[in-house]
């Protein structure tokens, strides 16, 4: 039995689904930056006017709102929450769901190491969010060539990758939870509130302006006013993300390979 394949197997619909649906919406905002055309200028007047309490809350920075790049990171922030729930949903079902529908005993008979039925897992998972960011990049960097033709393709693609990093930090976080507390009911219920709850956190950190909440809520990790102005990432943060990514997924093995598992 071919963990690996299996689990690519069961992911595949889930993977069109989010990156075609993610897809949609960046494309669909595309498309009103190009109908907004001389307009924008007027765009930004609007925007300028609103409160900062909607602006901080958004992450809106205006001085580049009428560029593409401006314009799209005020719609990225939904794309990044969408793919933040893929990947805790990912993450979450590594091991509930064999408990929860019952299939542990029968995978733990086979003669397979649970360090292998983790790793096949996790590489299952982890081939999910590369293939469903390929599929959004590829297609969102298409529509806006052949809709806009001249933009910054490398400030587009550097905040667009900042989705795979947020959901590299949720997965990791799915992971955890799903060994920790074995048997889940409802893999979306956790989800949900657990990615809603960190981007409460993180609005209402950008709003009361507290930079020592970023360093809580993943979503706050990159500041896409930041890459804009700099082309470059926010170090600190940067190093945050990757030291949670690996103390998560090194835990859950310590955890799942010790742990006594039950189908019921």
């Amino acid at each position: 039995m071919n963990i690996f394949l299996h689990e690519i197997r069961s992911y595949r619909k889930s993977v069109i689904i989010w990156s075609l649906a993610m897809t949609a919406l960046a494309v669909m905002y595309i498309f009103i930056f190009k109908a907004l055309g001389s307009d924008i200028e007027q765009f930004k007047v609007f925007m300028q006017n609103m409160p900062d309490v909607v602006k901080k809350a958004f992450n809106v920075y205006i001085e580049s709102i009428s560029t593409l790049e401006g314009f799209y990171s005020f719609v990225f922030s939904f794309v990044v929450l969408c793919g933040a729930i893929q990947a805790m949903n990912l993450g979450t079902a590594i091991v509930s769901k064999e408990i929860r529908d019952k299939t542990a005993d029968f995978l733990m008979t086979k003669p397979v190491s649970r360090m292998r039925i983790m790793t096949s897992k996790l590489m299952a998972s982890l081939l999910s969010l590369i293939a469903t960011n390929i599929i959004y990049l590829g297609l969102t960097v298409l529509s806006a060539i052949v809709v806009l033709g001249d933009f910054n393709m490398k400030l587009f693609i550097m905040i667009s990758l900042t989705l795979f990093f947020v959901q590299l930090v949720f997965m990791a976080m799915g992971i955890i939870i799903s060994v920790a507390v074995g048997k889940i009911k409802s893999v979306i219920s956790i989800s949900l509130s657990t990615v809603f709850g960190f981007y409460i956190i993180g609005t209402l950190g950008s709003i009361i302006g507290d930079d020592k909440v970023r360093f809580i809520s993943p979503f706050r990790f990159f500041d896409t006013a930041y890459i804009i102005k700099n082309a470059a990432y926010e170090v600190p943060y940067v190093t945050v993300a990757i030291i949670f990514i690996i103390a998560a997924i090194a835990g859950s093995y310590l955890v799942y390979i010790k742990k006594d598992i039950h189908a019921v």
